[in-house]
């Protein structure tokens, strides 16, 4: 695929000066910078990023669709934030597995912000039961575990992230080899970028480099919560659906 230029310094200089002048008057005298510089490259961003997601995994959704889709909302939802900003101030889209309506499942989200530009991959605040599935399949198969958040790639590109439990969940040996990743809260990788990455040609390509990388990462907690993964997988989603509904209600 020929190398494009999605992002440009004036979508970070957009989002800078929208965090300084965060109100509608400001706003709706910028809007053409909102939707030159921030929405339409995301939405081309994303539909060129769709095949290549879909070439690592089939069963997660990159949706171009400029409402409703994959690119979050720049306007809050104000009916519970009486006098906060009305705007957010970073550019976000979120990749989930196709599950993610009927139970908690692992998705992906790409965030840019001034300074604070990321890819996050995994399971970001799992419910009890959910985490417990991990942590289960963690204890089942510690080497593939090992394997898959110690790989070369991996460890390259990205990094353990999120929260942990200050003590060990009941029913754990609190010596377990595995004791730090068995009191995460959260399972997640995290891979940052700077302005200059963001704005690059190769920036796609970065991106989809990094989740190949988390690719083995993701599978494994795709399929510990008994979520399909592969190509061949997908026609089952609907019958594993009806299964974990259970779980979630």
């Amino acid at each position: 695929m020929t190398a494009t230029n999605y992002f440009s310094p004036e979508l970070f200089k957009f989002l800078g000066e929208l965090k300084r002048h965060n109100n509608r008057e400001w706003f709706q005298a910028n809007k053409w910078r909102y939707e030159q510089f921030e929405r339409d490259p995301f939405l081309r961003f994303i539909e060129d990023f769709r095949p290549r997601l879909h070439s690592i995994s089939p069963n997660f959704i990159a949706d171009p669709k400029p409402s409703g889709g994959s690119l979050l909302r720049i306007y809050r939802d104000m009916r519970f934030r009486k006098g906060q900003a009305p705007y957010q101030i970073m550019a976000a889209a979120r990749f989930p597995h196709r599950a993610w309506k009927e139970v908690r499942a692992p998705g992906l989200y790409l965030h840019l912000e001034p300074q604070r530009s990321f890819l996050g991959a995994g399971l970001w605040h799992p419910d009890p039961d959910t985490r417990a599935l991990v942590s289960k399949a963690i204890v089942r198969d510690p080497k593939k575990w090992k394997r898959v958040t110690s790989g070369r790639a991996f460890k390259e590109l990205c990094e353990l992230s999120g929260g942990s439990m200050k003590r060990m969940p009941p029913g754990y040996d609190p010596d377990h080899p595995l004791a730090a990743d068995l009191m995460r809260k959260d399972f997640m990788t995290v891979t940052y970028f700077t302005e200059q990455q963001v704005c690059a040609p190769d920036f796609l390509n970065r991106v989809v480099k990094v989740i190949r990388a988390a690719g083995p990462f993701l599978e494994f907690l795709t399929r510990a919560i008994g979520l399909p993964w592969g190509a061949d997988e997908k026609a089952k989603a609907r019958e594993v659906l009806k299964v974990d509904a259970a779980r979630v209600t």
